[in-house]
């Protein structure tokens, strides 16, 4: 009997544990938050310290202590825990209702949302009030959210989610840098503020912004429990009687809302939403009561808020004060968002297939002579008009004699300065779409390309890191640069992802992070350089072949013709590589070491690429997938029509950049990213029906 009267009490003795538990744990995040703030408040460029900052509390203060802890340190504080905790929030909703723990502000591109839309307010020279800015951050986002989410299908795969928010982030980016580049002065701050600084004057901006962040938070918590229910499935929730489609629709915009917030104070604090809510699943292992979202919601707060917090008080205990101050915060929780990607990727998990291959295509050789010999004439055709179009349009006749040496000074230098960067515009364009299509072999996945693998991103890095401390670098030291940040990338993405087999799913996320490292480094550069080399900088990045001679084009030529070469010695090997992983074994071909050959090859083709023409972006994800489409998958065909289409593509870019708004210019980058982000979407939505 004693043993009847004992057992019933076993069950609620653990379950009281585990409460008991959370609970805890919830206590221990408030006193990290309080505790970092406390640090926060006494750090910063005056000499105010902690007994400074205690008497300001006190009243015993000097006048200056007082207005600074007051009017600065605290509404920082104040900043840095609102911005972390609706992150988190924002976050931890976004990773619920799609099932899809890489789900948040960044990955479905709400902050690029919001950033477009302030700039395309600030192009037009007007000047918002705090609320209305919210508001019209708030339609981006919610825009951008809604494009990501549709093209990549809620609850797939975490790559697909990541390419499509990746692809939008870039388009976006790109229109917006191009606002940055022809209206310089009604964009100022703007590039800057992009990067997310929590630095505030006044606790104006906080109760500003409260409001739309606690009306975000009391509607998550209003359609808790339907969230809940979406985690037993679509149908299981369906039979409790949950409407789906409604409560993802309307969590996707609160969440929105809580970021627009977040944005609108302090600009994007980089990957906030996607660690936060990761914490939270770790500590949900142990305790279960973190799994239900109005209790992961409110943790994730608290975590979000300590990861702000904690970047902001290291960054400022490893720098001194006065370069601190000079830092974002947004960079360095993007390189804690960039190595939690890295990480994620390298823990093995299967993460659910980013694309199903292309499918197969037969054509016949009359159509692949057909398709050859008309971009050639295409090419030949648009060679001849960017070498005569452009701000001094010349005819047929200048070019003759200029190549017989025989024009006058005013054609001589035009087409001095012009016929290089028209070369580099085709020569890069071809080098990046065999890079494509090298890497899309390797990694059996059509939505790959250098960009996404991380190695533009690193040969970008070495570049612009040369442009900001050593400004008057000549061409030959921004090419080693780039060479040398790109092989740096190639060895970390491909070392980190060599376990297993260069696998797709591994390679593309490592090769994300990295990516996204180095374009959190590269803000930090130009935030930290004087404004002469971030317009440098900026148009460097933007693809731009301003400046090109005969010599800077040498290297890239000769490792073009090597790369092509190779290419088509090794087509059957390629054909075999891009088939799946029994073949090439069964025929004796050494897998791993042909796809790192191979992917060394795209690496150089690359990086090669960036230093003669700038960052181009997805050139080498259109050209070799519509070389496909054309011509089939054999790459005996492939490649030569992918180099053509490259070509064609980068030097149709870089002749409207230079014509249509003339004597201003855009980059060619910019272009090829505002047409391929469509392109990429429409490729994702297509492989996702092909997945069905």
């Amino acid at each position: 009997m004693a043993v009847t009267t004992t057992a019933p009490a076993a069950p609620s003795t653990a379950a009281a544990s585990r409460k008991g538990g959370a609970v805890a744990v919830t206590a221990v995040l408030v006193l990290l938050v309080a505790a970092l703030a406390v640090v926060d408040v006494t750090q910063g460029t005056a000499h105010v310290g902690a007994a400074q900052v205690w008497k300001a509390f006190t009243g015993d203060a000097a006048p200056g202590d007082a207005s600074v802890v007051i009017a600065s340190r605290l509404p920082r504080m104040a900043a840095g825990i609102f911005v972390g905790a609706v992150l988190g929030m924002a976050g931890a909703a976004l990773q619920a209702v799609s099932r899809n723990v890489l789900a948040s502000p960044d990955t479905l591109a709400v902050n690029a949302g919001s950033y477009v839309a302030l700039g395309l307010v600030a192009a037009t020279g007007v000047s918002l009030p705090l609320l209305a800015s919210s508001g019209v951050a708030f339609v981006g986002g919610l825009a951008a959210a809604a494009v990501v989410l549709g093209m990549s299908g809620l609850g797939a795969g975490t790559v697909r989610l990541v390419l499509a928010g990746t692809a939008l982030t870039l388009g976006l980016t790109a229109v917006t840098e191009g606002m940055l580049l022809l209206f310089p002065v009604e964009t100022q701050g703007l590039y800057a503020w992009n990067q997310g600084s929590i630095g505030q004057n006044g606790f104006g901006g906080v109760l500003w912004m409260a409001p739309p962040a606690v009306l975000g938070l009391a509607g998550l918590l209003l359609v808790a429990r339907r969230v809940d229910a979406l985690a037993l499935g679509d149908d299981a929730a369906r039979g409790l009687g949950v409407p789906v489609r409604a409560t993802r629709v309307v969590t996707v915009v609160l969440a929105a809302l809580l970021s627009a917030a977040a944005v609108t104070l302090c600009g994007p604090i980089g990957f906030v939403g996607l660690c936060a809510p990761a914490l939270v699943r770790v500590l949900a292992r142990r305790h279960r009561a973190f799994t239900r979202i109005r209790v992961g919601v409110s943790v994730s707060a608290l975590a979000g808020a300590a990861l702000v917090l904690g970047s902001d008080v290291v960054l400022r205990t490893l720098v001194s004060a006065d370069t601190s101050v000079s830092v974002p915060t947004g960079v360095v929780t993007s390189l804690v968002g960039a190595v939690f990607l890295i990480v994620l990727a390298t823990r093995g998990r299967d993460l659910g297939a980013a694309s199903p291959p292309d499918r197969l295509r037969i054509r016949s050789r009359t159509v692949f002579v057909t398709v050859t010999a008309a971009l050639v004439a295409v090419l030949v055709g648009l060679t001849i008009a960017s070498v005569l179009l452009g701000d001094s349009k010349l005819l047929l006749g200048d070019v003759l004699n200029w190549a017989q040496g025989n024009a006058g000074r005013a054609v001589t230098f035009v087409l001095d300065t012009r016929v290089p960067r028209v070369l580099a515009a085709l020569l890069a364009g071809a080098a990046l779409a065999l890079a494509g299509t090298l890497i899309q072999a390797v990694t059996r996945n059509p939505l790959a390309e250098p960009g996404v693998m991380g190695v533009s991103g690193g040969a970008a890095l070495g570049a612009v890191l040369l442009v900001t401390t050593v400004p008057m670098a000549g061409p030959a030291g921004m090419a080693g640069a780039a060479f040398a940040g790109a092989a740096l990338s190639a060895v970390v993405v491909f070392g980190l992802s060599a376990r297993g087999g260069f696998q797709q799913n591994r390679l593309v996320l490592v090769g994300m992070g990295v990516a996204t490292a180095s374009t959190a480094l590269i803000s930090l550069l130009i935030v930290l350089t004087d404004p002469f080399n971030a317009t440098k900088a900026l148009t460097w990045l933007s693809g731009s072949t301003y400046g090109r001679t005969m010599p800077d084009l040498l290297p890239l030529g000769v490792i073009l013709a090597v790369g092509a070469a190779v290419a088509f010695v090794r087509r059957t090997e390629l054909d075999l590589v891009s088939l799946d992983e029994d073949t090439p074994r069964l025929l004796g071909l050494g897998l791993s070491r042909s796809r790192l050959g191979f992917l060394a090859l795209g690496v150089l083709l690359s990086a090669a690429a960036v230093a003669a023409a700038g960052t181009i972006a997805f050139v080498g994800l259109v050209a070799p997938h519509a070389a496909r489409a054309l011509v089939g998958r054999r790459h005996a065909r492939v490649v030569p029509v992918a180099v053509l289409l490259g070509a064609v593509l980068v030097g149709t870019a870089d002749v409207v950049g230079r014509t249509v708004i003339a004597p201003a210019q855009l980059g060619a980058g910019l272009l090829t990213a505002v047409i391929g982000t469509p392109y990429f979407l429409w490729l994702l939505l297509r492989s996702r029906g092909d997945a069905r």
